[in-house]
């Protein structure tokens, strides 16, 4: 059974970062809703002690975080430049192909784990609408 593919990104903030992290993620998130209409969700979340960030992706297919990536790449560079001091694990729920594996090892970083579970047993993607704020 085909799932989503889902990909959890924990990365740690510069020190004294957080304000500047808030104030960049609505414009990212507007830049990501206009420019990838497959990505189904796109959240950020922070820590409660404010110095790490978690980013939360489901998408359709691995074809499509192959392609957030690439979209992403330069507001990417520019985050790790001047807010996030490193990636310290990512998740990925789903099938990727050895391209999406490569991407993902040479943005993290050498050392960062890299946790794979390729199959999906079962569930459901319920989309957002009126009734989901109910």
């Amino acid at each position: 059974m085909a799932g989503p593919f889902i990909f959890i990104a924990t990365n740690r903030l510069k020190p004294g970062k957080l304000e500047e992290e808030t104030k960049r993620v609505p414009s990212l998130v507007d830049f990501v809703h206009a420019n990838e209409p497959r990505l189904i969700a796109f959240n950020e979340y922070v820590d409660a002690d404010g110095t790490a960030v978690a980013v939360v992706q489901v998408h359709p297919d691995a074809e499509s975080m192959a392609f957030h990536m690439e979209t992403i790449a330069e507001r990417a560079a520019s985050a790790y430049a001047d807010t996030i001091d490193a990636t310290t694990s990512i998740q990925v729920f789903g099938t990727p192909d050895a391209a999406v594996i490569d991407l993902l090892r040479r943005q993290a970083g050498e050392g960062v784990p890299l946790s794979v579970k390729p199959h999906h047993l079962g569930g459901f993607t319920r989309p957002l609408g009126p009734q989901a704020a109910e």
